[in-house]
């Protein structure tokens, strides 16, 4: 199905090497119950592993959508009237913004292993939020979609 392009739709995964690393944390657990036979060794791979896979899936299942006139980041849900025009962040300068530039009042759904992102300055006089900033692997193509989204609404 194709999307028009005031439609956008994207799920932040987590890399690879994470889910190695859940896997190594499950042999970890196997290891530490070794001593104690061989039942809890495999509960402690399964276990471990499990536990450590579903803390990775949950942190890599954001989801970044324009659909219906709003940005859809995670739970929050924002009318596109009340945004701004969004500002492509290369890797240098996403990381400037999540860093030293960064506003602690800001709407953020950061992702350090997705090296771009979007800013998106909130012009809604009564909200105190001053920007919003979304790491995004496709940021031309969010861009494109907000702006459309805003060319419909407007």
């Amino acid at each position: 199905m194709q999307l028009s392009p005031a439609h956008h739709d994207e799920r932040l995964t987590a890399p690879r090497s994470w889910w190695a690393i859940a896997v190594l944390t499950g042999l970890a657990c196997a290891v530490m119950l070794l001593p104690l036979g061989t039942l809890p060794l495999l509960a402690g791979l399964v276990g471990g592993t499990a536990l450590a896979g579903l803390l990775v899936s949950s942190y890599g299942s954001a989801r970044v959508r324009v659909v219906n006139g709003a940005l859809a980041v995670g739970d929050a849900r924002i009318p596109v009237t009340a945004l701004g025009d969004p500002e492509i962040l290369d890797a240098e300068e996403a990381r400037a913004w999540r860093t030293y530039k960064a506003d602690t009042r800001a709407f953020m759904l950061m992702r350090s292993y997705v090296p771009t992102a979007v800013r998106v300055e909130v012009t809604d006089p009564a909200d105190p939020t001053p920007y919003v900033y979304v790491s995004t692997r496709e940021p031309q193509a969010l861009v494109a979609a907000l702006r459309a989204a805003r060319g419909q609404t407007a």
